[in-house]
């Protein structure tokens, strides 16, 4: 879907910049020009249509649905699983987050969605069938979704609310002074579009440094880091090797198509399977450059603290893993 991007990178670094490939800096240079156009116009696409969305959707009524107690959980899981049908990195899932935010989904809901969108897509399962067979990604695609419900579970019952950033708590206000509107008003779509539009270019404005920024680390990371290096530290007789691999992929930032021909690679090694599924699951589930999206939404300590949970969540996966595969 993408390739046309690559192909203006590629030609941008190695044609009219005439840097060679494999070197450090014009691969991160690469990554930085095809990551940063790509997500810039997935942000301008999904926020146009989650306004779209927001502007017509009974959101009340999904806020009442999911929030219901004798769900007993399984509005966690319906994000969970919707996350699964949106195959976006976890980048990209943050546009739909601010829309869930912004609609009064449940935090602890939206959590399940965002940590579920980037690890468990049609793109991840079909290269898991190809890569690792069909009994390892049915046990892939279930803790994927069970990662993110039991995640987002958790994070809802801290009450984390009071830790979203001014600016998340305004564009609540200003939501539900926008629905009142169109509740009060029964108005077109060509009067609705002009709120629309301002309202996506505020979020895109807000938004973009913090983008630059973490695929800038990202494209570093990408580029720097030598072959090698994590093989050494995940072998097979290293106790601690989930924990380490899941904590030395966060800094990392990929997609699930771009990390499993990796992950491949260090099975391919003698790194067990578990092992080496949570070091993917770091690299796609959290990011740096996530966690820069995200300050734009959350406060640093609720950044910390779902990065934490979910880190957790990610290592017993991955002992889980290296118990019955």
């Amino acid at each position: 879907m993408f390739d046309w991007i690559l192909h203006i990178a590629d030609w941008l670094v190695f044609e009219v910049l005439k840097m060679k490939k494999g070197e450090h800096l014009s691969e991160a240079l690469n990554f930085f020009i095809y990551d940063t156009t790509k997500i810039l116009i997935l942000l301008f696409v999904v926020i146009f249509l989650m306004g779209i969305v927001n502007s017509y959707f009974p959101i009340d009524k999904v806020k009442n649905y999911l929030s219901r107690n004798k769900l007993y959980g399984l509005e966690y899981l319906m994000s969970s699983l919707f996350g699964v049908v949106t195959p976006f990195c976890s980048c990209s899932s943050v546009p739909l987050f601010i829309g869930f935010v912004k609609g009064g989904i449940p935090l602890g809901v939206t959590f399940a969605f965002l940590i579920t969108s980037p690890l468990v897509n049609e793109v991840a399962i079909g290269l898991f069938i190809a890569l690792f067979g069909l009994k390892t990604t049915i046990i892939y695609v279930i803790s994927g979704v069970l990662l993110g419900t039991i995640s987002g579970i958790i994070l809802q019952k801290l009450n984390l609310e009071h830790f979203l950033t001014p600016w998340a708590k305004e564009v609540l206000v200003n939501a539900q002074q926008e629905e009142a509107v169109f509740k009060a008003e029964k108005t077109s779509f060509l009067n609705r579009l002009p709120i629309i539009w301002n309202e996506m270019l505020k979020i895109l404005k807000g938004i973009i440094p913090y983008v630059l920024v973490g695929i800038a680390i990202g494209g570093l990371m990408h580029g720097y880091i030598p072959e090698g290096f994590f093989e050494k530290y995940m072998a097979k007789d290293n106790h601690f090797a989930v924990p380490l691999a899941t904590i030395t992929a966060v800094p990392m930032y990929m997609n699930a198509s771009g990390v499993l021909p990796v992950v491949q690679v260090l099975v391919s090694k003698g790194i067990p399977l578990g092992t080496a599924i949570a070091f993917m699951m770091g690299v796609v589930g959290l990011s740096l450059p996530e966690a820069m999206l995200l300050k734009k939404v959350m406060t640093l300590k609720l950044i910390a603290i779902f990065f934490g949970v979910v880190t957790l969540c990610i290592i017993i996966s991955g002992y889980v893993f290296n118990s019955i595969l």
